[in-house]
């Protein structure tokens, strides 16, 4: 257990001069991290939008530039002269592995760009959100033709034999030839989404991991079904296939990461668990003899691929461990704030247009791990965090302190969201929304007590009425629902077209807010289930939302702006209010407080977004490469030392 009382001044962080003065590691969750062929070397991707150069030998992490947003995935060619990196901007860079400088960017997508496959040097395929797959001359970085057909999310892309293989939130693997830019073969719909594929030359099949845990294989030839793995107690966030025998690497939410034979399909190893691996971000190096991923705290893991065993982690030797990427806050009309974040800790604070201050940081007895979720129930004076662990970590607040954790085991994958009952007769029960699609209710005395059973996939975000025993709930699956605490369905609130972000209860538990990957933001009276405003809100993906009062929703966005919505005239007024993307909001004070995943804590108010108070707990960019990023220009690039 670590217990600490940090207290700061209004803008200082938590971190000390000297480590903000260069690049040592990612500050924010690395998401990919790729082999150089022919070099003890990997190149990384990170949500703190850059790309960086790891030199294996040295044991260091270095900077090759910034892209303007959430950086989804690196990839490298075969030859390892150029890698390819997909981000949140739109736009995918394409970066010279000898002088380490950008090459050129290639722009065309209209959404987020989630991965790329090299057909050789001077083709690519990228995937995204926008639904297409776009196939790039890499000299000219001009379109050579779209492949159009996937009708969600593309997700995934790899590339084989002449075949492009992709996959996404439509939960269809798809099989296109490269040439004519057709559609050769569709597997699915499954019942889950399809996250990841992986393509398996040696052997002629593809391997496609899902959210309901399993590995499925197909032959590429005949399309047949050859195998159908059940490897995961949660959703599979990667598949990969070893380059030297054709292995398969699977990696789920139940914080599991395993190996299969190539021939038998039999689990052969399992790797040595790090709290702070993300999923995603697993890859096979070169020579398939190692496995290579990316930590929340920013850092890189090498594991031996034969034992499973951990042979070292890459930029972990800073002042500060982990990343105090801020994920939710809960506070009170008083200021009292908590907080928590990818670096595992739970924060207290003083907000209010009179002081700025933080009171106490605490992380879990059994050590840090991811926090996803957090909210502060006064009647009872508890702090119930939701983690990444599939736990609820509840303590008790005494004044500015955390205590007596107790810790309720879920094992329904990462905690998206929890809140606590007000209605009398369920008073002090605690709703969890999980990454399987459960809603699960948690009594008083920390035992499961009920279940909900209405989402097809992970549950983002729930919300309790005030005095009635209902709520509502957002989820990956594009359903926005109202149910009774019983578990009964009462209510579909139709109109979304992609994953719903977040919702929201007006003051009154009479309307339902909600905003979406499509968008737009829609309010509903909830009694009618009759939507009563549909609003763009422009290109930007929101995340986070508060019903302010009957007229006025307040949005955070990926791009670190609040955006304050008049239901009566319909007008959306932006301000940008921090660096990267605004997690959540909340009441605090009588405003509005805005947190956001590069570590800042921001009181705003609510009638003209101006910012009164700000904390902040971490500096994201390190203070030379912030300072030479031009809004202008997609990215900035200097060349790595060395």
């Amino acid at each position: 257990m670590s217990t600490m009382l940090h207290k700061h001044s209004q803008t200082g962080p938590q971190e000390g001069a000297g480590s903000l003065k260069r690049f040592t590691r990612h500050r924010g969750p690395v998401t990919c991290v790729a082999g150089i062929p022919g070099r003890a070397a990997a190149v990384t991707s990170g949500y703190d939008s850059a790309v960086g150069y790891v030199d294996l030998a040295a044991g260091r992490i270095e900077l090759l530039g910034y892209h303007r947003h959430l950086v989804n995935r690196i990839v490298v060619n075969e030859a390892g002269s150029l890698a390819a990196s997909c981000s949140s901007d739109y736009s995918i860079g394409i970066w010279d592995l000898r002088t380490r400088m950008l090459r050129r960017w290639l722009l065309g997508h209209w959404d987020d760009v989630e991965d790329f496959t090299f057909v050789d040097d001077t083709t690519g395929v990228s995937a995204s959100r926008d639904c297409r797959l776009l196939v790039w001359n890499l000299s000219t970085g001009a379109v050579a033709q779209c492949l159009d057909g996937h009708e969600r999310d593309a997700l995934a892309v790899t590339y084989s034999k002449g075949k492009v293989y992709s996959s996404g939130d439509d939960m269809t693997l798809r099989q296109w030839d490269l040439a004519t830019g057709s559609l050769l073969r569709t597997w699915g719909p499954f019942e889950e989404e399809a996250d990841t594929c992986a393509i398996d030359s040696r052997h002629d099949r593809v391997v496609l991991g899902a959210d309901d845990g399993r590995i499925r294989v197909f032959d590429s030839r005949s399309g047949a079904p050859t195998a159908d793995i059940p490897a995961h107690a949660s959703g599979i966030k990667k598949v990969a296939v070893s380059p030297m025998n054709g292995d398969i690497l699977s990696a789920g939410y139940d914080q599991k990461v395993l190996i299969w034979d190539a021939n038998s399909l039999a689990c052969k190893v399992q790797l040595e668990r790090h709290p702070a691996t993300w999923e995603r971000s697993f890859n096979w190096s070169p020579d398939g003899t190692a496995i290579f991923a990316g930590t929340f705290d920013g850092t890189v893991i090498v594991w031996d691929a034969e034992t499973g065993r951990q042979r070292s982690e890459i930029g972990c030797r800073t002042p500060v461990d982990g990343n105090a990427c801020l994920n939710d806050v809960s506070a009170n009309a008083d200021g009292d704030m908590v907080t928590v974040s990818d670096d595992g800790h739970v924060r207290t604070a003083r907000l209010n247009p009179h002081e700025a201050a933080w009171t106490d940081d605490r992380w879990p007895d059994g050590g840090r791990i991811l926090m996803n979720a957090v909210t502060f129930d006064e009647l009872s004076g508890r702090v119930i965090a939701g983690a990444h662990d599939q736990k609820l970590h509840i303590y008790r607040k005494d004044g500015c302190r955390l205590a007596d954790e107790c810790v309720v085991r879920l094992d329904e994958g990462p905690v998206n969201c929890v809140r606590v009952a007000q209605e009398a007769a369920y008073a002090g029960e605690i709703f969890a929304a999980c990454y399987s699609g459960a809603i699960l209710r948690v009594n008083a005395s920390g035992k499961i007590c009920g279940r909900i059973d209405v989402h097809k996939g992970a549950v983002k975000a729930l919300r309790l009425h005030p005095h009635k025993p209902l709520g509502v709930s957002c989820g990956a699956d594009g359903l926005l629902l109202a149910w009774d605490f019983g578990g009964n369905l009462l209510a579909r609130l139709h109109g979304h077209t992609a994953i719903v972000d977040d919702v929201d209860l007006d003051p009154t538990g009479t309307r339902v807010a909600s905003t979406s990957r499509d968008f737009t933001l829609k309010v509903y009276d909830l009694e009618r289930e009759r939507c009563l405003y549909s609003i763009r809100l422009g290109h930007q993906s929101p995340k986070s939302i508060l019903f302010w009062n009957p007229d006025t929703v307040l949005i955070g966005n990926y791009w670190g702006y609040v955006l304050r919505v008049d239901l009566r005239s319909e007008r959306v007024v932006r301000q940008r209010v921090a660096d990267n993307g605004i997690s959540a909001l909340g009441r605090c004070a009588g405003h509005v407080v805005a947190v956001s995943y590069d570590g800042t804590a921001s009181l705003v108010a609510p009638d003209d977004l101006r910012i009164v108070r700000r904390l902040r707990i971490m500096v994201q960019k390190p203070a030379m490469a912030a300072s030479l990023h031009p809004a202008s220009d997609p990215a900035i690039t200097e060349p790595a030392s060395g």
